[in-house]
């Protein structure tokens, strides 16, 4: 799972759109096309998002949910919680019992 989570996070375009989730989550596709194009001058087609999105839900880091015809996406960052967990929590020095 770590793997899929550094693979995810190695593009900057997958990190531009955890950004913009940060700031406001649970947006369509549509919202994270135009703001990706307004904010930030990418001029991506929906299927390129639409797959970068594909990566980070299969990391963990992106959850969708429907309502109606339409597709929200929500960030997710308990995975990044357990990766800085792994190296960040405290653990006793070498031969302590």
């Amino acid at each position: 799972m770590a793997d899929e989570l550094f693979k995810a996070l190695a593009d900057p375009t997958r990190r531009l759109i955890l950004d913009e989730l940060a700031e406001r989550n649970g947006q369509s596709l549509f919202e994270l096309c135009t703001r990706l194009a307004t904010k930030h001058g990418l001029g991506l087609t929906r299927q390129a998002v639409s797959q970068h999105l594909a990566v980070l839900e299969s990391a963990g880091l992106v959850t969708a949910r429907r309502e109606g015809r339409f597709k929200y996406h929500d960030l997710d960052t308990r995975p990044l919680q357990r990766i800085a967990a792994r190296w960040l929590s405290p653990k006793p020095p070498e031969g302590t019992p």
